[in-house]
């Protein structure tokens, strides 16, 4: 049994997806990118701060499912320029402990949503 997961502290979807789905223990959260949900609009401040309110979107949603960073398993990482790798790590990695990370991949893309920087998806469990 699914269950969606939504809230009004993170972006709504651009599109027909929801911004997460819980089935059984492990919550599976859409890519988010760097709109700020207060105001609608694009945070366009730099990479780190782009990669930061990515971050805080992924939070708000993970705590709509009663889940924290630490319930992270999986992330995936894209990136419209991979020189911007070390910025979004930095940021990134902030957010984890590094003897619980999760794994992760991060790839470059031609292109993304909206033209953005950056855009991470999750995969968590209880």
């Amino acid at each position: 049994m699914k269950k969606i997961i939504k809230t009004d502290k993170a972006p709504a979807p651009l599109g027909p997806y929801n911004q997460a789905v819980l089935s059984g223990n492990t919550l599976y959260l859409s890519g988010q990118i760097p709109i700020d949900p207060k105001t609608g609009e694009m945070v366009q401040s730099g990479i780190e701060d782009e990669t930061r309110q990515v971050m805080e979107n992924l939070k708000a949603v993970l705590e709509e499912a009663g889940m924290n960073f630490e319930n992270v398993l999986k992330t995936s990482i894209f990136l419209s320029d991979m020189n911007n790798f070390a910025s979004v790590n930095g940021v990134y990695g902030s957010y984890f402990n590094e003897d619980t990370a999760p794994a992760r991949e991060t790839v470059e893309v031609a292109n993304l949503p909206k033209y953005v920087n950056v855009e991470i998806s999750m995969i968590a469990s209880k």
